[in-house]
């Protein structure tokens, strides 16, 4: 048992706690990318915390309070398409994102654009990479976007939020300058990505795949020797139509070498391919939980 399902037990609502703390170290890494790259460069990194930078390239509004007051309306607008639970955390994420961008005094780290870019989109895509993980938004536009896709099916939630930031990217080099929006359009990319990193997780758990007639011996071994749990997938041989069971291991990184001895000793002319695992949740690995 580790120490999350340690604590789970001991703790009443501990997944919340869990969730609150994820939103609220998101909201203070993501908050603080605004002061150190991307307002010093004029990087508005789409959505309305880029549009609120452009607000602030024009009047000097605080990019942070900009934010928070436009997301206002669309949270009354998109509430009822929500759950509470999802609506309340998102409320509490969008009010503390937008005081961190404010709040946080930080000197600029750089005022080179592309470093800006670079590091800006990496510090805000890990910070709301934490907020969705723990199970909010920080704009009222998701909601809107799942607003907008609940009544017309043929607009995903992902493109209505694409356009939206290429609205805030053209509005960018309009205001600011080409090269502005250009390199907007590159952060945007970035936070992206690493968002799709940080939801995934960091783990190195492996997925093995076996594929040998001596499956009940390898089975037998991974459960005894590796007090592992095995799964034997239903699979026919293109090219000899016999029927033989795929077994399916996950294992850390560290037991694959040990997975692969096991495979090699029963059968040496054994198929095996192993994939990327980025998250394992249940017995033998981290917990699953929900929404509470």
């Amino acid at each position: 048992m580790n120490l999350h399902e340690k604590l789970s037990g001991k703790i009443p609502h501990f997944d919340a706690l869990m969730a609150y703390g994820q939103i609220i170290l998101g909201c203070i890494i993501g908050g603080a990318a605004y002061p150190l790259f991307l307002v010093p460069n004029n990087i508005a990194p789409g959505g309305l915390s880029g549009l609120a930078m452009i607000l602030n390239y024009i009047f000097h509004w605080p990019v942070g309070m900009t934010s928070l007051i436009m997301n206002i309306p669309l949270f009354l607008v998109g509430y009822k398409a929500m759950g509470r639970v999802f609506v309340w955390r998102s409320l509490v994420a969008t009010l503390l994102f937008s005081l961190s961008i404010d709040l946080i005094k930080l000197e600029p780290m750089t005022v080179d654009p592309l470093l800006g870019t670079l590091y800006g989109g990496l510090l805000l895509g890990a910070g709301l990479g934490l907020i969705l993980r723990g199970g909010a938004t920080t704009g009222g536009t998701d909601m809107i976007a799942r607003l907008v896709h609940s009544k017309a099916p043929f607009i995903t939630v992902g493109a209505f939020l694409f356009m939206i930031d290429c609205v805030v990217v053209i509005l960018a080099g309009v205001v600011m300058g080409t090269s502005e929006g250009l390199y907007a359009l590159i952060s945007i990319f970035i936070s992206s990505k690493v968002i799709d990193v940080v939801m995934a997780g960091f783990s190195s758990n492996k997925a093995c795949f076996i594929i040998t007639p001596n499956w009940d011996k390898v089975t037998e071994r991974i459960l005894k020797d590796m007090d592992r749990g095995v799964t034997q997938l239903t699979a026919r041989g293109a090219y000899s139509g016999k029927e033989n069971p795929v077994v399916l291991c996950v294992a850390s990184r560290q037991e694959v070498a040990r997975l692969k001895d096991i495979v090699r000793e029963e059968d040496e002319m054994a198929f095996m391919f192993v994939t990327e695992a980025h998250e394992a949740l249940g017995e033998g690995f981290s917990r699953l939980t929900g929404e509470n």
